[in-house]
C-alpha cells in the first residue's frame, strides 16, 4: 500500500461497498470505501472491544477516537440512545462515510467531527474513551493519544483501547498504568486484548 488509512486525505481511488453485520444484538448496515481501515467487514480487534465494552446506563458521553466508518460508534449510539456519542477522525473519507452510517441506521445522539486525536474535542470531557488504535501510525501516536486522555475524561471515566498481542499489547498496558496508575483487561482473544484504565479523582491533569 502506499499509503495507510491513517491520512486526512486518502489517494486511493474510490471503491465504494456496503454490509450488514449485527454487532452486540444490533443490526447495523455499513457504507465503506477505499481509503479507510478494514473497508469489506469488520475486523477482528474492532469486534473484540466492541463485545468488551462495558456501558452502562449512567454513561452520557463517548467518544470514539479513531472513529473510521462508524462500527464503534454506532454500536454504542444503539445500545446507549440516552448518551451523546462523539466521534472523530483524521481520515476524512471515513468521517463522510461515518456520518452517512448513522443517518443511514437513524442514529441521531452522535456528532462526528473530522481531526487529528483529541484535537478536535478540545474543551469536551467523557465517561467513557473507546480507540481501536491506529498501530501503523507510531508508538508517537498511540503513547501521546494516552498521555492526553486524561484531560478529556470525567472523574471514574474509563480510557478503553484494543491492542493485537504480537502488536505490543503489553507495552501499552504499562503505559496505561504508567499515565492512570492502574490497568485492566476487559476482554481477550484471537491474539488481541482489550485494555481499560481508569481516571480515578486522585489523578492529576
Amino acid at each position: 500500500m502506499s499509503e495507510h488509512y491513517y491520512t486526512a486525505q486518502p489517494l486511493s481511488k474510490h471503491k465504494p461497498g456496503q454490509f450488514k453485520i449485527t454487532l452486540r444484538g444490533v443490526e447495523l448496515e455499513f457504507h465503506t470505501d477505499a481509503g479507510v481501515f478494514s473497508k469489506s467487514r469488520i475486523d477482528t480487534g474492532t469486534k473484540l472491544l466492541i463485545d468488551g465494552l462495558r456501558l452502562t446506563p449512567e454513561i452520557q458521553t463517548v467518544l470514539d477516537l479513531g472513529c473510521g466508518y462508524g462500527p464503534i460508534g454506532l454500536t454504542v449510539a444503539s445500545l446507549l440512545p440516552k448518551a451523546t456519542v462523539y466521534m472523530g477522525d483524521i481520515n476524512e473519507r471515513a468521517v463522510e462515510l461515518a456520518r452517512m452510517n448513522a443517518r443511514l441506521n437513524g442514529l441521531t445522539n452522535v456528532e462526528i467531527r473530522a481531526g487529528e486525536g483529541f484535537t478536535p474535542f478540545a474543551g469536551l470531557t467523557f465517561d467513557l474513551i473507546v480507540t481501536n488504535p491506529p498501530i501503523r501510525a507510531g508508538k508517537q501516536v498511540i503513547y501521546g493519544m494516552v498521555d492526553a486522555a486524561p484531560t478529556f475524561l470525567n472523574d471514574n471515566g474509563w480510557f478503553v483501547a484494543v491492542v493485537a498481542t504480537k502488536q505490543g499489547a503489553k507495552s501499552f498496558e504499562r503505559k496505561l498504568e504508567e499515565v492512570f496508575g492502574n490497568v485492566d483487561e476487559w476482554e481477550k482473544g484471537s491474539g488481541f486484548r482489550v485494555i481499560a484504565a481508569q481516571k480515578r479523582n486522585s489523578l492529576k491533569v
